[in-house]
C-alpha cells in the first residue's frame, strides 16, 4: 500500500546537509572530479586576491594523507563582526551558501574580473570536508577557525601579531562520507596550477607534494601569460609568427539586461606540427568552450574563406573550408575576463554569454582582416595550408566511406568472402578463425577441424606487405579487405578520419595464423602478422592473435607416430624409442597432411601448440618490423650479415 503524501511530507536539508547529502548539485559530481572542483573553489579565491594586486605567490600543498592546503599573501579574509549583516563574516564565508564579497563586482569596486561569483565555494568546500583549518593574518591580528564535518569547533580565535605579513591559509581534508574518492592525482594539481599561471601573468604558483622523503616542489610562472605559453607549446615550429591581440568592450546580453565589461586576450599562430585550442574565462579553463569557441570558429572560417574567395584559390565547384580544416593547423589560446558571467553550470566548463560571443567574433574578424592585409606572406601560407587540410580531409573521408562500404558487406550465402568457411556457433567466446596459406591447406584444415567452433579463411596468393604500402593501396587489396571483413572489427589507423576499429565487434576469441614450417610459410606468416600489427594492433595487445606451431619432423615406428617441433625434440624422441626401428621424415606441408594428423598437431585444443603473439615493447616491435620488411635495405643487409649465422641450422637446403 502506498504511503500517504500530505503536509508533513515536505522537508528540506539544513546546514551542512545541503552539501553533504547532495554534493553533485554543487560540485557537479560526488566522485573524484567533484572533489577536484572543491579544491579549485578554494584556489580561485586566492587567485582573485592576487589578480586584485594583493600578493604574487600562491602555494598549494598536497599532503600524503589526502589533505590539501592553499596559502596566499593577499589581504586576508575579513572574519570579524559585520554590523550590516549582524553576523560574523566567518559565518557568512564558511557557513552560509550564496554569501561573499564579489556580488557587486560590476560596479567597479572589488573583484571586477573574478573567478568566483556564486558565493558557494568556501562554504560548500567546508561543508564537504572531514575537517578544515583556517588561518588569516590581517589588520595586525591573527585569526584561527576550525571545522569538523561542517560544524565549527571553538568559535573564532583572534590574537594580536607583530608580523606585518597578511594572507589566508586554508587546510582541509575532503570527506570520504561526501565524495567516493578523495585521492586527487598529482597530475591534476600540476595541470591546474600551470593553467592558472598561464592565464594570470606575473603570479607564481608553487606546488608542494609530500612524499616519503619530504616535499618535492614545482613552480609555474609566465611573465607574459598566454603568449609565453603558446611559444612553449609550439616549440619553435610556428608556420607564422605568434600574434597577440587584446581589447576591452562594454555591452549587454539583452536590451533589458545591465551592461558589463569584457576583457579579451588572444594569442595565436599557425603550425604544421602543433594544433591546440584552449579557452579560459575569469581564470577558469573552459573545457567545453561555449561563447569563445563559437566566436573563434565563426571568425577564423569567415576570414580565411573570404581571403580564399578574393584570391580565387578555390577550384571550380569546390566546397568551402570548415573549421576542422582551420583547426588542424591552428594554435590558439583565449583568455578573457568579464564582470558578469553566465556559466553553463557551477563547474564552470563553458560560458553562454551572447554579448561575449558577439564581441569576440567582431573583434577577431576585424583583426584577422587587418592581419591578412598587412602580412601578405602569412596570409598566403595560411590559406594554402588550410586548403591542403581541406582537400586531404575530403580524400580521407572518401577513402573512409569506401572502406566502410567494403567492410560493411555481410558475410552470407549471397555475398560470401571467397572460400571462407565459417563455423556453426555464434558464441564469440568460443569461435576461432584459422588463417591458412592456399587452397590445399584449406582443404586439409577443413577436413580435420571441429566445425562447431573453428572457421578457416585461406590467403590467396602472396599477401601485400602492409609496412611498405600506403593506406589507399592496402584498402584496394581484396585479400586484406576479405581478412578484415572476416575479423569484423574494422581497421585501426592513426588518422581519426579513417579509424573504424571496434574491439567489441571482433567475431573471434582467437585469430590463429597457420602456415607451413618452411621459408615460404614463415614469410607468409610474417606478412600476415605485419598486416595485423599495422591495421589492428589492439588484437595483439589484447592477446587475440596466435601462431599455430607446425611440427618439423614425423617419426614413425611400427606402433607409434611422434611429432617433433625442433631438433632437440627430435633427438629426445629418438633417445626415448631406443633401438626400435623407425623412420624420420620432414613434416609435409599442411595441405599434404592427413586429417587425423592435422587434428592432433594443429587443431585439437588439447594437443595443439599455439604461440600467443604479445609484443613486449611496441616501439621495438615496430623497429624490427621496419628493419625486416621496410625500406631500410642497408639495415636489413647489415642485420643478416650480423645475425644470419644464428639461424643457419633452421634452413632447409636438402
Amino acid at each position: 500500500m502506498a504511503k500517504s503524501y500530505g503536509t508533513d511530507s515536505i522537508s528540506s536539508f539544513k546546514g551542512a546537509d545541503r552539501v553533504r547529502k547532495r554534493p553533485g548539485v554543487i560540485f557537479g559530481s560526488n566522485g573524484l572530479d567533484g572533489c577536484e572542483h572543491a579544491m579549485f573553489e578554494i584556489l580561485s579565491n586566492s587567485i582573485d586576491e592576487a589578480k586584485e594586486g594583493f600578493g604574487t605567490l600562491i602555494t598549494v600543498t598536497r599532503f600524503r594523507d589526502k589533505s590539501i592546503e592553499v596559502a596566499d599573501s593577499g589581504r586576508g579574509i575579513p572574519l570579524d563582526y559585520n554590523p550590516k549583516e549582524e553576523r560574523y563574516n566567518w559565518e557568512l564565508v564558511f557557513c552560509e551558501l550564496y554569501a561573499g564579497g564579489k556580488y557587486d563586482n560590476n560596479s567597479g569596486k572589488n573583484y571586477e574580473y573574478s573567478l568566483g561569483l556564486n558565493g558557494l565555494g568556501s562554504c560548500a568546500t567546508q561543508y564537504a570536508s572531514e575537517y578544515m583549518e583556517v588561518n588569516v593574518q590581517r589588520d595586525g591580528f591573527k585569526y584561527q577557525l576550525f571545522f569538523e564535518k561542517g560544524e565549527n569547533v571553538g568559535g573564532l580565535y583572534k590574537e594580536p601579531t607583530r608580523f606585518k605579513k597578511t594572507g589566508t591559509t586554508i587546510k582541509w581534508k575532503p570527506d570520504l562520507d561526501v565524495f567516493t574518492d578523495i585521492d586527487i592525482p598529482l597530475e591534476y594539481y600540476k595541470e591546474t596550477l600551470k593553467k592558472q599561471a598561464v592565464v594570470n601573468a606575473g603570479i607564481t604558483f608553487k606546488l608542494r607534494n609530500e612524499t616519503e622523503d619530504g616535499f618535492e616542489e614545482f613552480d609555474y610562472f609566465y611573465a607574459n601569460g598566454i603568449e609565453d605559453y603558446l611559444k612553449e607549446l609550439c616549440g619553435g615550429h610556428e608556420m607564422t609568427a605568434i600574434q597577440s591581440i587584446s581589447a576591452e568592450r562594454v555591452g549587454r546580453d539583452r536590451e533589458d539586461k545591465p551592461e558589463y565589461k569584457l576583457l579579451m586576450n588572444f594569442a595565436f599562430c599557425f603550425s604544421n606540427s602543433v594544433n591546440v585550442l584552449e579557452y579560459y574565462h575569469n581564470s577558469s579553463f573552459l573545457e567545453h568552450g561555449g561563447s569563445p569557441d563559437k566566436a573563434v570558429r565563426n571568425a577564423f572560417v569567415y576570414a580565411i574563406d573570404s581571403y580564399i574567395k578574393q584570391n580565387n584559390k578555390y577550384t571550380k565547384n569546390e566546397s568551402k573550408i570548415t573549421f576542422q580544416d582551420v583547426s588542424d593547423s591552428l594554435a590558439l589560446i583565449s583568455n578573457s575576463f568579464s564582470t558578469y558571467t553566465d556559466y553553463e553550470n557551477q563547474t564552470k566548463k563553458a560560458i553562454n554569454n551572447r554579448f561575449i560571443q558577439e564581441a569576440m567574433t567582431d573583434f577577431l574578424r576585424h583583426n584577422l582582416e587587418v592581419y591578412f592585409i598587412e602580412n601578405k606572406l602569412d596570409a598566403e601560407k595560411i590559406s594554402e595550408q588550410v586548403l591542403l587540410n581541406k582537400r586531404s580531409r575530403e580524400t580521407a573521408e572518401k577513402t573512409k566511406a569506401n572502406l566502410k562500404k567494403k567492410l560493411a558487406k555481410n558475410i552470407d550465402i549471397t555475398n560470401r568472402v571467397q572460400k571462407f568457411v565459417d563455423c556453426r556457433t555464434r558464441d564469440v567466446s568460443k569461435r576461432e578463425v584459422y588463417i591458412v596459406e592456399g587452397d590445399s591447406a584449406l582443404g586439409s584444415c577443413k577436413l580435420s577441424r571441429d566445425a562447431e567452433f573453428q572457421a578457416i579463411i585461406p590467403v590467396r596468393g602472396k599477401i601485400l606487405n602492409c609496412l611498405k604500402s600506403d593506406m589507399n593501396k592496402i584498402f584496394k587489396n581484396d585479400i586484406i579487405m576479405d581478412l578484415m571483413r572476416v575479423l569484423g572489427c574494422g581497421v585501426e589507423v592513426k588518422s581519426k578520419d579513417l579509424n573504424t576499429f571496434d574491439l567489441d565487434s571482433l567475431r573471434w576469441s582467437k585469430v590463429i595464423i597457420c602456415t607451413d614450417a618452411d621459408v615460404d610459410g614463415f614469410q607468409i606468416r610474417t606478412l600476415i602478422l605485419t598486416m595485423i600489427f599495422r591495421l589492428v594492433p589492439t588484437l595483439i595487445r589484447e592477446g587475440k592473435v596466435f601462431i599455430a606451431e607446425s611440427p618439423l619432423f614425423e617419426i614413425t615406428t611400427k606402433k607409434d607416430t611422434f611429432f617433433a617441433y625442433n631438433e632437440k625434440e627430435k633427438a629426445d624422441i629418438l633417445q626415448k624409442i631406443g633401438d626400435v626401428k623407425y623412420t624420420v621424415q620432414r613434416s609435409k606441408g599442411l595441405g599434404e597432411n592427413d586429417p587425423d594428423m592435422m587434428w592432433e598437431t594443429t587443431m585439437n585444443p588439447e594437443t595443439r601448440r599455439l604461440i600467443k603473439v604479445m609484443p613486449d615493447d611496441e616501439d621495438s616491435t615496430l623497429r624490427m618490423f621496419d628493419l625486416l620488411l621496410g625500406d631500410n635495405l642497408q639495415g636489413r643487409k647489415d642485420y643478416i650479415a650480423e645475425n644470419g649465422a644464428k639461424y643457419i641450422d633452421l634452413t632447409d637446403v636438402s
